[in-house]
């Protein structure tokens, strides 16, 4: 076995200087960092460490601006817009999230328009950082053409991830975070790296035809989750993610793992509500006697357990890495 548990400070050290190394200010480096070791830590490998390699090789290339400084502009009451500068999408997005949080508070409710991003990574993340300051996160973003509308053979939209996350009185925040495709495109990536199988029903190939070949795959299309329905809510995604936010739609959109080409430009719209004063001060409450009527019932449990229970163990213990990955981060960080 060469599988080695290390420090999360010390992986998030390394993946800092991987991207300064690869044309990224400190800055940007550190939100990126801080975004993939939180994925790595609550089991989301696929928006974990496995993307740095693609994020130093656009950063290099000048697909990605590493060196952004993402703006923000109020062009209403309650709504911000992001630019994201053709930069990585995690320094545009904890932007967003302060410009909410103090909004959403006087206002009630209020939204961020993203555009000129890229990758956002694991959405639950995000949504995160506003149900810990009190207020309920929804995100929609959409990402690189992956899915065929239902009925077609030609993918058109990405695989548009929603997220929702929820603040609690006592505990930590209940956190939804799923991609619309029958399983997100990043297990289907890790799948390839590894040379394993995917199960069958998860995508078809080029010729429209079910595999398990991750290789395949990549190479058609990805499968929605509950078919027709899921088609309609991809659909719904991509017009609040990229039309709301003057983004490119998926099939506009370059690769998020080449290192060539132009920027991707997709878009996120990000919104936080304060639960308070709609509820009548009666969210917490109601919330807790809804959970409690779900986890009454036997083999039931919250979104996100298994995750929290996750992040708690690498804290304690760290992130459980192959030699071949660790060996690969210490390059891509000049080590």
């Amino acid at each position: 076995m060469n599988d080695t548990m290390y420090p999360v400070a010390d992986i998030h050290q390394l993946v800092t200087r991987a991207l300064v190394s690869h044309n990224s200010k400190s800055s940007n480096a550190a939100a990126v960092a801080d975004a993939l070791i939180a994925a790595e830590m609550d089991g989301q490998r696929g928006h974990g460490l496995s993307r740095l390699p693609s994020y130093c090789g656009q950063a290099a290339s000048g697909k990605v601006n590493g060196q952004a400084e993402p703006v923000a502009t109020r062009v209403g009451g309650a709504a911000v817009r992001v630019d994201a500068g053709y930069g990585f999408a995690y320094p545009a997005m904890a932007l967003a999230v302060d410009e909410l949080a103090e909004l959403a508070p006087e206002m009630g409710i209020a939204v961020a328009a993203l555009t000129n991003s890229h990758h956002c990574g694991a959405a639950g993340y995000h949504v995160e950082q506003l149900a810990n300051k009190g207020l309920v996160g929804l995100l929609f973003a959409n990402t690189p053409k992956a899915i065929a509308p239902w009925g077609g053979s030609k993918a058109l939209f990405g695989t548009n991830p929603i997220a929702c996350a929820v603040p609690r009185k006592d505990a930590e925040p209940m956190v939804i975070d799923l991609a619309l495709s029958k399983v997100a495109r990043g297990k289907i990536m890790v799948a390839n790296k590894e040379r394993s199988e995917i199960p069958e029903g998860w995508a078809l190939d080029g010729e429209g035809k079910p595999t398990t070949d991750p290789a395949k795959a990549l190479n058609g299309t990805m499968l929605p989750m509950g078919d027709a329905k899921g088609a309609a809510l991809v659909l719904m995604v991509e017009i609040l993610a990229a039309a709301l936010t003057g983004s490119n739609f998926g099939y506009e959109a370059s690769s998020f793992f080449e290192a060539e080409g132009n920027p991707p430009k997709v878009g996120q719209l990000l919104l936080a509500i304060a639960p308070g004063p709609l509820s009548g001060e009666m969210f917490y409450a109601r919330l807790d006697e809804l959970f409690a009527e779900i986890l009454g019932q036997e083999n039931t449990r919250l979104p996100g357990q298994r995750r929290l229970a996750l992040r708690r163990k690498a804290h304690e213990q760290g992130l459980l890495l192959s030699r071949a990955e660790y060996d690969q981060l210490l390059q891509l960080a000049g080590v």
